[in-house]
Protein backbone atom coordinates (compact mmCIF):
# COMPACT_ATOMS: atom_id res chain seq x y z
CA UNK A 1 0.00 0.00 0.00
CA UNK A 2 1.55 3.27 -1.18
CA UNK A 3 2.31 5.52 1.81
CA UNK A 4 0.53 3.00 4.00
CA UNK A 5 0.95 2.79 7.75
CA UNK A 6 3.58 0.04 7.58
CA UNK A 7 5.81 -1.36 10.32
CA UNK A 8 8.60 0.71 8.79
CA UNK A 9 6.65 3.91 9.28
CA UNK A 10 5.69 2.97 12.82
CA UNK A 11 9.38 2.40 13.55
CA UNK A 12 10.16 5.80 12.05
CA UNK A 13 7.60 7.43 14.34
CA UNK A 14 9.08 5.71 17.40
CA UNK A 15 12.64 6.71 16.45
CA UNK A 16 11.77 10.34 15.74
CA UNK A 17 9.75 10.65 18.95
CA UNK A 18 12.65 9.17 20.90
CA UNK A 19 15.15 11.58 19.32
CA UNK A 20 12.92 14.57 19.98
CA UNK A 21 12.07 13.47 23.50
CA UNK A 22 15.68 12.87 24.51
CA UNK A 23 16.78 16.21 23.03
CA UNK A 24 14.01 18.05 24.89
CA UNK A 25 14.83 16.31 28.16
CA UNK A 26 18.53 17.10 27.83
CA UNK A 27 18.10 20.78 26.99
CA UNK A 28 15.58 21.30 29.80
CA UNK A 29 17.88 19.61 32.31
CA UNK A 30 20.85 21.79 31.32
CA UNK A 31 18.83 25.01 31.31
CA UNK A 32 17.38 24.22 34.72
CA UNK A 33 20.74 23.19 36.15
CA UNK A 34 22.58 26.36 35.15
CA UNK A 35 19.67 28.67 35.90
CA UNK A 36 20.45 27.89 39.54
CA UNK A 37 24.14 28.81 39.13
CA UNK A 38 24.79 32.58 39.48
CA UNK A 39 27.17 34.35 37.11
CA UNK A 40 30.18 35.77 38.93
CA UNK A 41 30.05 39.22 37.30
CA UNK A 42 26.51 39.74 38.62
CA UNK A 43 25.13 40.98 35.29
CA UNK A 44 21.61 40.30 34.13
CA UNK A 45 21.14 38.74 30.72
CA UNK A 46 20.00 42.09 29.34
CA UNK A 47 23.12 43.82 30.65
CA UNK A 48 25.34 41.08 29.23
CA UNK A 49 23.61 41.43 25.85
CA UNK A 50 24.14 45.19 25.74
CA UNK A 51 27.79 44.86 26.74
CA UNK A 52 28.43 42.25 24.05
CA UNK A 53 26.79 44.47 21.44
CA UNK A 54 29.00 47.36 22.53
CA UNK A 55 32.11 45.15 22.52
CA UNK A 56 31.55 44.18 18.88
CA UNK A 57 30.50 47.69 17.87
CA UNK A 58 27.02 46.61 16.81
CA UNK A 59 24.74 49.62 17.21
CA UNK A 60 21.02 50.32 16.92
CA UNK A 61 20.03 46.91 18.31
CA UNK A 62 17.38 47.14 21.00
CA UNK A 63 17.16 44.54 23.77
CA UNK A 64 13.55 43.87 24.78
CA UNK A 65 11.93 41.91 27.58
CA UNK A 66 9.65 39.28 26.08
CA UNK A 67 7.35 36.62 27.41
CA UNK A 68 8.26 33.18 28.76
CA UNK A 69 10.30 31.20 26.24
CA UNK A 70 10.74 34.18 23.94
CA UNK A 71 14.47 34.31 23.25
CA UNK A 72 15.22 35.38 19.70
CA UNK A 73 16.79 37.93 17.37
CA UNK A 74 14.42 39.57 14.89
CA UNK A 75 16.19 40.91 11.77
CA UNK A 76 13.03 42.75 10.72
CA UNK A 77 13.30 45.09 13.70
CA UNK A 78 17.02 44.49 14.37
CA UNK A 79 16.24 43.69 17.98
CA UNK A 80 16.95 41.02 20.57
CA UNK A 81 14.09 39.73 22.71
CA UNK A 82 14.81 37.83 25.90
CA UNK A 83 12.46 35.88 28.14
CA UNK A 84 12.01 37.18 31.70
CA UNK A 85 14.41 34.55 33.06
CA UNK A 86 17.09 35.55 30.57
CA UNK A 87 16.40 39.31 30.64
CA UNK A 88 16.38 39.69 34.42
CA UNK A 89 18.32 36.59 35.44
CA UNK A 90 21.88 36.69 36.76
CA UNK A 91 22.70 33.08 36.00
CA UNK A 92 24.92 31.17 33.61
CA UNK A 93 21.85 30.21 31.58
CA UNK A 94 20.73 33.85 31.31
CA UNK A 95 24.16 35.02 30.15
CA UNK A 96 24.61 32.18 27.67
CA UNK A 97 21.14 32.72 26.22
CA UNK A 98 21.57 36.49 25.91
CA UNK A 99 25.01 36.24 24.31
CA UNK A 100 23.76 33.61 21.85
CA UNK A 101 20.99 35.91 20.64
CA UNK A 102 23.47 38.79 20.34
CA UNK A 103 25.55 36.42 18.23
CA UNK A 104 22.68 36.45 15.74
CA UNK A 105 22.64 40.25 15.83
CA UNK A 106 26.35 40.24 15.02
CA UNK A 107 25.71 37.86 12.11
CA UNK A 108 23.07 40.20 10.75
CA UNK A 109 25.36 43.22 11.09
CA UNK A 110 28.11 41.39 9.20
CA UNK A 111 25.82 39.94 6.48
CA UNK A 112 26.76 36.43 7.53
CA UNK A 113 26.07 34.30 4.43
CA UNK A 114 24.14 31.35 5.98
CA UNK A 115 21.85 33.81 7.77
CA UNK A 116 21.19 35.65 4.49
CA UNK A 117 20.43 32.36 2.74
CA UNK A 118 18.08 31.29 5.52
CA UNK A 119 16.30 34.63 5.44
CA UNK A 120 15.92 34.49 1.67
CA UNK A 121 14.12 31.13 1.71
CA UNK A 122 11.84 31.89 4.66
CA UNK A 123 8.82 32.86 2.47
CA UNK A 124 9.11 29.64 0.48
CA UNK A 125 9.54 27.59 3.65
CA UNK A 126 6.49 29.18 5.26
CA UNK A 127 4.42 28.10 2.26
CA UNK A 128 5.97 24.66 1.95
CA UNK A 129 5.73 23.77 5.65
CA UNK A 130 2.00 24.41 5.63
CA UNK A 131 1.18 22.97 2.21
CA UNK A 132 3.22 19.79 1.83
CA UNK A 133 1.11 17.54 4.06
CA UNK A 134 -2.14 18.62 2.38
CA UNK A 135 -0.67 17.96 -1.06
CA UNK A 136 0.57 14.58 0.12
CA UNK A 137 -2.84 13.55 1.46
CA UNK A 138 -4.55 14.84 -1.68
CA UNK A 139 -2.08 12.90 -3.81
CA UNK A 140 -2.81 9.71 -1.89
CA UNK A 141 -6.57 10.18 -2.14
CA UNK A 142 -6.43 10.96 -5.87
CA UNK A 143 -3.64 8.45 -6.52
CA UNK A 144 -1.66 11.26 -8.14
CA UNK A 145 2.10 10.80 -8.43
CA UNK A 146 2.45 14.43 -9.50
CA UNK A 147 0.90 15.74 -6.28
CA UNK A 148 2.87 13.39 -4.04
CA UNK A 149 6.07 14.34 -5.82
CA UNK A 150 5.31 18.03 -5.36
CA UNK A 151 4.60 17.39 -1.68
CA UNK A 152 7.97 15.67 -1.27
CA UNK A 153 9.76 18.52 -3.04
CA UNK A 154 8.10 21.00 -0.68
CA UNK A 155 9.10 18.92 2.32
CA UNK A 156 12.67 18.81 0.99
CA UNK A 157 12.68 22.63 1.06
CA UNK A 158 11.72 22.50 4.74
CA UNK A 159 14.57 20.07 5.40
CA UNK A 160 16.97 22.36 3.52
CA UNK A 161 15.93 25.24 5.76
CA UNK A 162 16.66 23.18 8.86
CA UNK A 163 20.09 22.24 7.51
CA UNK A 164 20.94 25.87 6.74
CA UNK A 165 19.82 26.78 10.26
CA UNK A 166 22.52 24.57 11.81
CA UNK A 167 25.57 26.69 10.88
CA UNK A 168 23.64 29.83 11.86
CA UNK A 169 22.98 28.46 15.35
CA UNK A 170 26.43 26.97 15.81
CA UNK A 171 28.12 30.19 14.74
CA UNK A 172 25.99 32.30 17.10
CA UNK A 173 27.02 30.03 19.98
CA UNK A 174 30.66 30.23 18.95
CA UNK A 175 30.48 34.02 18.99
CA UNK A 176 28.88 33.90 22.44
CA UNK A 177 31.63 31.65 23.80
CA UNK A 178 34.35 33.81 22.24
CA UNK A 179 32.91 36.89 23.92
CA UNK A 180 32.57 35.18 27.29
CA UNK A 181 36.22 34.20 27.06
CA UNK A 182 37.27 37.83 26.44
CA UNK A 183 35.55 39.03 29.62
CA UNK A 184 37.52 36.48 31.63
CA UNK A 185 34.69 34.49 33.12
CA UNK A 186 35.96 31.58 35.24
CA UNK A 187 36.51 28.38 33.29
CA UNK A 188 33.81 26.63 35.30
CA UNK A 189 31.25 29.24 34.22
CA UNK A 190 32.40 29.11 30.61
CA UNK A 191 32.03 25.34 30.77
CA UNK A 192 28.49 25.73 32.10
CA UNK A 193 27.63 28.21 29.35
CA UNK A 194 29.01 25.80 26.76
CA UNK A 195 26.85 23.01 28.19
CA UNK A 196 23.76 25.22 27.88
CA UNK A 197 24.53 26.24 24.31
CA UNK A 198 25.44 22.70 23.28
CA UNK A 199 22.15 21.42 24.67
CA UNK A 200 20.18 24.07 22.79
CA UNK A 201 22.07 23.28 19.58
CA UNK A 202 21.15 19.63 20.02
CA UNK A 203 17.47 20.49 19.57
CA UNK A 204 18.23 21.86 16.09
CA UNK A 205 20.32 18.80 15.26
CA UNK A 206 17.52 16.53 16.44
CA UNK A 207 14.93 18.40 14.38
CA UNK A 208 17.11 18.22 11.27
CA UNK A 209 17.82 14.52 11.80
CA UNK A 210 14.16 13.57 12.25
CA UNK A 211 13.23 15.59 9.16
CA UNK A 212 15.94 13.89 7.10
CA UNK A 213 14.70 10.47 8.23
CA UNK A 214 11.15 11.45 7.27
CA UNK A 215 12.31 12.69 3.87
CA UNK A 216 14.28 9.51 3.20
CA UNK A 217 11.23 7.41 4.08
CA UNK A 218 9.04 9.46 1.74
CA UNK A 219 11.56 9.10 -1.07
CA UNK A 220 11.75 5.36 -0.45
CA UNK A 221 7.98 5.03 -0.63
CA UNK A 222 7.87 7.16 -3.76
CA UNK A 223 10.18 4.73 -5.57
CA UNK A 224 8.00 1.73 -4.74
Amino acid sequence: MFFGLSYGYLLLIVVTLAIGGLATWYVNSQLKKYTRVPISNGLTGAEAARRMLAYYGVTNVAVHRGGPGQDFFDPRTNSVTLSPDAFDGRSITATATACHEVGHACQYAENYAPMKIRGAIVPVVNLASNAWIFLLMLGIILVSNQLTTLAIVMYAVVVLFQLVTLPVEFNASRRAMTYMDTIALPQSEQGGAFSVLRACALTYVAAALTSILQLLWLLGQRRE
